[in-house]
């Protein structure tokens, strides 16, 4: 346990970020399962709908430094992949 004035502090501020993350990564995997459930329906335009909400949320996230910028990359190229790819289907 903190003893000094400023551990303690520092555990209280540990808490809230720690919470403040949580919510915000359930906020990025909610974004990102929608768009994996609306491209798998074969809905082009609810997938494409939800990616246009999602990538907000992405970016944010790693302006927040809850992710990288690569693998925050990596998910919209993916999503967008699989968007396209029913576009032509």
């Amino acid at each position: 346990m903190a003893n000094s004035p400023q551990a303690r502090k520092r555990a209280r501020q540990a808490e809230t970020h720690r919470r403040r993350n949580a919510s915000q990564r359930s906020r990025l995997r909610t974004a990102i399962k929608t768009v994996v459930a609306a491209t798998e329906s074969g809905d082009y335009k609810s997938a494409s709908d939800a990616y246009q909400t999602a990538v907000p949320i992405i970016d944010r996230a790693v302006t927040h430094g809850l992710i990288h910028r690569n693998k925050a990359a990596r998910h919209k190229s993916r999503l967008n992949s699989h968007i396209k790819a029913l576009s032509t289907s």
